[in-house]
């Protein structure tokens, strides 16, 4: 590296039900990175999936409205350049390093991570194929189980399969009380917890808007809700855990409570646990990170039953960065600032490209094609 800043292209926003989330996080990532060190660019992609300018984007940042300064710098786009919804990356030179901020769609579903690959460009974060399987909450499952690692039972329904399970049957394998979720989706959207087959079936007809592929798991008694933060790439760090204490009545914790109103919700940081239990889940949080091929950082969610059990929920390769988010501050209780911690996961990032760029491809030359002789046989017809 030379002594000149280098120069962070920082995305956020998105095709998402986590847009606004992506913002806050944005904004907080924005203000913690040292501008001693870096420049910055920032990018933001459209609730339509359209990347705005360097310039657009700040707009939007220091408190434009949205939909007008989108009005205006889309008015006169060409819609048949195919390039035309990441062009804008171009509007700044000589980018080192991306910092994708995407929660959700487009951001933890390897979508820009293929895209920082074409453009071979490190960034902060998994690889595509990681990035894909871990927003996959049925194929995270699978994976997890296969490695032993305790997840919740669950079964899987499209909409060719729905009628193969209904209430009833669902009820009799996993327990009278169940969650319906989409498998790709963030922050509790389209997530319901139903205990009667009125409440079953509006659960499905609301996930199945989210994605084609919903799981239905088994509801655990009594749980708390944890979290553990990983840093790393293959050696990964965990930090100590963090409960989520939701107000009485609320179902689990959703998405008003994790954005809208968190006034009611308490956070032990770090969380009044067992010893016992804190090194169980920090090592399956490790063991996940590693069986799902995750890099830089991850969150890893968990439910722990009356019994001190603790079950693999689900995990977050771009976690949120906003006020109230843990990932940042579960670093934090062992003095790692908000700078530190995007330091540390900005040298990850390079480490990670460098490491890959050590692969070998070989490009054999064919020659001239040589083809085998065919023989053609005739077939009876039906």
């Amino acid at each position: 590296m030379t002594d000149k800043k280098l120069h962070i292209a920082l995305l956020f926003g998105g095709n998402s039900s986590e847009h606004d989330v992506s913002k806050r996080s944005a904004h907080n990532v924005y203000d913690a990175l040292d501008k001693e060190k870096y420049q910055v660019s920032v990018f933001m992609f459209t609730k339509d999936g359209l990347l705005l300018g360097n310039k657009d984007s700040l707009r939007i940042f220091d408190g434009e409205d949205e939909d007008q300064v989108v009005a205006e710098a889309t008015a006169d786009l060409d819609y048949s350049n195919p390039l035309v919804n990441v062009q804008s990356l171009s509007e700044v030179k000589d980018i080192d390093l991306f910092i994708p901020v995407i929660h959700g769609n487009m951001g933890e579903d390897g979508t820009v991570q293929g895209l920082f690959r074409l453009l071979n460009k490190p960034w902060i974060g998994s690889g595509i194929t990681s990035s894909a399987i871990s927003y996959d909450k049925d194929l995270t499952k699978q994976l997890l189980t296969y490695h032993g690692i305790r997840n919740t039972r669950y079964v899987t329904v499209t909409p060719e399969t729905r009628t193969e399970y209904p209430y009833a049957k669902c009820v009799a394998e996993l327990g009278d009380v169940l969650f319906v979720k989409p498998a790709r989706q963030g922050s509790s959207v389209g997530i319901h917890k139903v205990t009667s087959a009125d409440e079953f079936e509006a659960a499905l007809d609301d996930a199945f808007l989210y994605d084609y592929k919903v799981l239905i798991e088994e509801g655990i008694k009594n749980p708390r809700e944890v979290e553990c933060s990983v840093i790393g790439n293959r050696e990964p760090e965990a930090s100590k855990i963090g409960a989520i204490v939701v107000p009485k009545g609320d179902a689990f914790y959703d998405y008003n409570n994790k954005f809208v109103d968190a006034s009611g919700v308490v956070f032990e940081l770090p969380a009044n646990i067992t010893d016992e239990l804190s090194k169980e889940v920090q090592q399956m949080s490790l063991d996940a990170y590693k069986v799902l091929g995750n890099r830089g950082l991850a969150r890893m969610d968990f439910l722990v039953d009356e019994n001190d059990v603790p079950y693999f929920s689900e995990v977050n390769t771009l976690p949120g960065f906003t006020n109230i988010s843990l990932y940042p501050q579960l670093w934090e209780i062992d003095g790692i600032t908000y700078k530190q911690t995007l330091n540390r996961l900005i040298d990850l990032a390079f480490e990670e490209f460098e490491h890959n760029a050590k692969l070998h491809y070989d490009f054999v030359k064919l020659g001239t094609e040589k083809v085998g002789t065919k023989i053609m046989r005739q077939t009876e017809k039906d």
